[in-house]
């Protein structure tokens, strides 16, 4: 759900009110709260067992397969570029462990990809607003876990539109196939899909 509408021309101090207020609100709110080219999101459910179950699996697959120095990390902080004006969450950053020696939000220029598993309650979150989202931010790879289909896609290839910065080229999965993130292929076999 949107909180608060955006407007073409967010300044600095528009972002920063809206900055203030996620700060000063997500210690009391369920779920969590981000800042998209939208205005403030509320994602308001916490994610369950099989979100979390598939982010776990997911990011313990991909450090077997990467190189030492690399994490595929689910915890915080945020990804943040205050001058494009958006602030995001994703369930799995890939990034250099140098990277996140940094206090505040990650720079999303240092993520390599990043991983979404849809959730329940706000579904176009995940399909919509990141995907417009990542590619703004510089993200390169974009992934999708869908439990409630089984399915899923792999975005890349940032190009410029006429609506800002997007991802050209697609790869749709189902669940059981092996897909490729960035340069390393892992089984997406035995992900739980939503009850």
């Amino acid at each position: 759900m949107t909180m608060a509408p955006d407007h073409a021309g967010r300044d600095a101090f528009q972002y920063q009110a809206m900055r203030d207020i996620v700060d000063q609100m997500q210690a009391g709110v369920p779920g969590k709260l981000e800042i998209t080219k939208e205005g403030i999101v509320h994602d308001m459910m916490s994610p369950g067992g099989p979100h979390e179950l598939t982010a776990a699996r997911i990011s313990r697959r991909l450090e077997k397969v990467m190189p030492e120095g690399l994490l595929a990390h689910t915890g915080t902080p945020d990804v943040e570029d205050v001058h494009v004006g958006v602030m995001r969450h994703p369930d799995i950053m890939v990034i250099a462990e140098a990277d996140m020696e940094v206090e505040g939000a990650f720079d999303p220029r240092a993520v390599l990809a990043a991983v979404e598993v849809v959730s329940r309650s706000n579904p176009d979150n995940d399909w919509s607003g990141k995907m417009r989202d990542y590619p703004l931010l510089g993200i390169p790879v974009y992934v999708i876990f869908d439990p409630r289909t089984g399915e899923g896609a792999v975005l890349s290839d940032i190009h410029a539109t006429p609506n800002g910065p997007r991802y050209a080229t697609r790869k749709d999965f189902v669940y059981g196939e092996d897909i490729t993130i960035g340069g390393w292929t892992i089984s997406t076999d035995g992900l739980p899909r939503y009850a």
